[in-house]
């Protein structure tokens, strides 16, 4: 088992994905796991990896796109 984590990252890393859903589930497929960190409802999804280091999956590239054409 790992120790808890005591600090803060030093580095955070945004992925923005093709298909945001997908990578998600890939990614915990793999050993990542969800982490609530105070964001409440938000459009990108907070997740770990199995050291305890935070990251993001923003929003699907395809969903961003159409939000701007939109917005036009």
């Amino acid at each position: 088992m790992l120790d808890a984590k005591v600090a803060k990252s030093r580095l955070h890393l945004d992925f923005h994905p093709d298909d945001q859903a997908a990578e998600v589930d890939r990614l915990l497929g793999m050993g990542a796991h969800r982490v609530d960190i105070g964001q409440g409802e938000q459009p990108w999804v907070v997740l770990a990896d199995p050291e305890g280091n935070e990251f993001c999956i923003l929003e699907s590239k395809n969903a961003t796109s159409s939000q701007a054409v939109d917005a036009l």
